[in-house]
């Protein structure tokens, strides 16, 4: 008899997920969640719809991390890009070995000083000085020290177990959109004030309205050209990653002496760049 059952019907992965995350909406709905959860709570909750305590913390992990860069749409978002560009990796290593490295890159590697020091993340500046200004200029060691033009770059380690970090370098570029912005906007009124000047004289309408139509579009152009610059951005908090992830921002990583002459400091940069 039990040959001519029916097979068990079976559903499908694209079900299978909606099914597995409305039933987790549905458990969460009867939970208290107005005033929030613990971490703890929150690992309970999981196991309760099944979820795996590690998946659970990764994604914490990475909650946390979003908080620090979130996602932009507006109008001026789409004009002159984000405020903030930001990079993530999972690093293999000790949460503070990796902190001591990204702080000594920081410091040396891009010429920045501590800003203020958060529970769970450290923020960086542009550091002033004769020192700083000329490594700058100079782009000793054939380094373009990018980063040191944002008005702030934050750095974040969260342990995900014994041997893995997750890494996130969040770089503040709204001082480059307010530029660009105000850019934009002189040019704009250029155009305008042009026109305006061009009318009063008694120029010809179709002529005169050439500045003003001119400036529009320029002005989009000067704006939409930051897009550049934040993916120049984007690329250099990677490749402080890169260095992180291969051991290259190690303890004899040296770039600053601070007991040294600085016309010593000079002599020994163009040493090394000769």
């Amino acid at each position: 008899m039990t040959d001519h059952l029916p097979a068990p019907r079976r559903i499908d992965g694209q079900a299978l997920r909606r099914i597995i995350q409305r039933a987790t909406e549905l458990q969460t709905s009867e939970a208290e969640l107005r005033e929030g959860l613990t971490e703890e709570e929150l690992l309970l909750l999981g196991e309760e719809v099944g979820i795996a305590p590690t998946h659970l913390r990764r994604a914490m992990q990475e909650e946390r991390t979003r908080a620090l860069a979130p996602a932009e749409s507006t109008a001026i978002t789409w004009l002159v890009g984000a405020r903030q560009v930001a990079a993530t990796r999972t690093i293999t290593g000790d949460q503070s070995q990796i902190e001591d490295a990204l702080a000594r890159w920081m410091l040396e590697g891009e010429l920045l000083q501590v800003r203020r020091r958060y529970r769970d993340r450290v923020s960086y500046e542009r550091r002033e000085g004769a020192w700083a200004s000329l490594r700058r200029s100079f782009g000793f060691g054939g380094h373009k020290y990018l980063l040191a033009r944002a008005k702030e770059v934050t750095t974040q380690v969260i342990s995900l177990d014994e041997t893995r970090c997750l890494v996130q370098l969040v770089a503040d570029l709204s001082n480059t959109r307010n530029e660009r912005l105000v850019g934009s906007g002189l040019t704009i009124g250029a155009g305008a004030a042009t026109t305006g000047i061009a009318l009063v004289l008694g120029i010809m309408a179709p002529v005169a309205v050439v500045p003003m139509a001119l400036g529009a579009p320029l002005a989009i152009l000067i704006a939409r050209s930051r897009r550049r610059q934040i993916e120049e951005f984007r690329v250099a908090l990677e490749q402080v990653l890169d260095r992180l992830e291969h051991g290259d921002l190690d303890q004899k990583h040296k770039l600053g002496k601070p007991n040294v002459n600085v016309l010593d400091r000079i002599a020994e940069e163009i040493r090394k760049n000769l």
